[in-house]
């Protein structure tokens, strides 16, 4: 990508989340009090950084963009109130939407859905893949 259109998408993220990505002093507290920190190639703090440095184009790659539950725990631990949770729902919107609107559709969802699983998970499912 030119550096022009990374710029651009930095923009993007830095609107939607509405976070100041210059505020994060990088502790870690936001990755360390993550539930999902195995799961996730890029940790909360990192997508902070990497967005304040503009190194995008790694992020629109990653799948760790899928793995964040937005339970918003490493808000609650931010010393700074940086909002990590709220820079990664950006970058995956920006992803969203280059893709094209209607990704999941309700007839998609497998018939099979084990009887364990919590209604909120087929909720989030339609929030992060659906425009």
């Amino acid at each position: 990508m030119l550096k022009s259109e990374l710029e651009e998408l930095r923009n993007q993220i830095l609107s939607i989340s509405g976070s100041n990505t210059k505020k994060c002093m990088v502790c870690g507290k936001c990755s360390g009090t993550c539930p999902n920190y195995d799961s996730m190639e890029y940790h909360p703090h990192q997508f902070v950084q990497m967005v304040e440095n503009g190194e995008i184009e790694d992020l629109l790659k990653t799948k760790s963009i899928y793995a964040c539950l937005s339970c918003f725990a490493c808000l609650e631990r931010c010393p700074r109130q940086v909002e990590p949770a709220k820079v990664i729902e950006a970058v995956r919107m920006v992803v969203e939407r280059q893709r094209g609107p209607q990704h999941l559709e309700p007839e998609q969802v497998p018939s099979h859905l084990d009887d364990d699983m919590p209604q909120q998970a087929i909720v989030s499912a339609f929030r992060k893949y659906r425009k």
